[in-house]
């Protein structure tokens, strides 16, 4: 009769495994500590993660997000409060409409920055120009289509010849002679845009030009 009986190998093989088992149950648990086992919080809302990232250069909020240390987006703003934001959103208008006045290269709109466009402007505001009185014949002509009196009617097709011929020989010598002083001071420099810009400048009244002339009439450039 055959007896069954575990091998040699078996049997070392068991001891060691039951001297692992046993090392498994002497040796210290390791556990987390309780601040590492979880966030111990909600996961934010992705809007709220953003809020406070983005902030104007005022120190305000934009894109309707709040930034760091304002109010509550959420709240409604009192009468006071409204009030107030009113009149910081006034002051800074009128404190940028002041330095796009002075020429000031923050507060210019984007037709009017670089060093070509200045150059434009000191140019033109330098010379009294022919096309500035443009503005002026204007009233005529509006009088004649609101009035429809014969005189009038008479006098604004040649007063209306004599001003395209004016506004054209005059933007011919301006560009001309610009473009000349522009190559000399910035060569290399885009001219693009630059003769519509220089035009319309000298066809407006002088005390209304934005920004204001840096130059009076016969000052060197």
């Amino acid at each position: 009769m055959r007896v069954f009986r575990r091998s040699s190998t078996g049997e070392i093989g068991d001891k060691a495994a039951d001297g692992e088992a046993a090392q498994a149950e002497k040796a210290p648990v390791k556990t987390k500590p309780p601040e590492q086992v979880g966030k111990g919080r909600p996961t934010p809302k992705r809007s709220e993660a953003e809020r406070g990232r983005y902030r104007s250069i005022q120190g305000g909020t934009t894109s309707g997000r709040a930034g760091t240390g304002t109010r509550d987006p959420r709240r409604k703003l009192t009468p006071e409060e409204k009030a107030q934001e009113k009149e910081r959103s006034r002051a800074a208008h009128s404190k940028r409409m002041e330095a796009m006045r002075k020429g000031e290269d923050w507060a210019l709109l984007p037709r009017d920055r670089g060093p070509l466009k200045k150059l434009a402007r000191d140019y033109v505001d330098s010379r009294r120009r022919a096309s500035e009185f443009y503005m002026y014949a204007l009233p005529v002509l509006l009088a004649t289509v609101v009035t429809h009196d014969p005189v009038l009617e008479d006098l604004a097709t040649p007063l209306v010849a004599l001003l395209v011929a004016v506004l054209v020989i005059d933007g011919f010598f301006i560009r001309r002679s610009l473009f000349k002083l522009a190559a000399e001071r910035y060569p290399g420099e885009s001219t693009r845009g630059l003769t519509p810009y220089v035009i319309l400048r000298a066809m407006q009244i002088r005390q209304l030009r934005n920004p204001k002339p840096r130059l009076r009439p016969g000052d060197k450039l």
